[in-house]
């Protein structure tokens, strides 16, 4: 196993749940940008809409996606400087 990778374990677990917390708080601000004053929905939650439910889960999945994208790269990018090798 290639150096780059085992320093890069460690990191991508720390760096994922950095990414998750990151992720949540800006969920819940853009969900209160735009516009609703609530906690957004769950899949299961009775008195909200088709419509509104989709739109949380899709604008979640999209800031979680874009977030742990820009933070591994990150992470793959400051090994790469600690190592002199890209985690493949």
């Amino acid at each position: 196993m290639k150096a780059s990778k085992v320093v890069y374990k460690p990191v991508g677990l720390a760096l994922g749940a950095v990414s998750g917390l990151v992720a949540g708080a800006l969920f819940q601000q853009a969900w209160k940008a735009l516009g609703h004053d609530e906690d957004a929905p769950g899949p299961t939650d009775e008195d909200r809409s088709w419509r509104e439910v989709l739109l949380a889960a899709t604008l979640q999945g999209a800031i979680f996606a874009g977030v742990k994208a820009a933070v591994d790269r990150a992470g793959a990018t400051a090994v790469r400087r600690l190592t002199g090798t890209w985690p493949g």
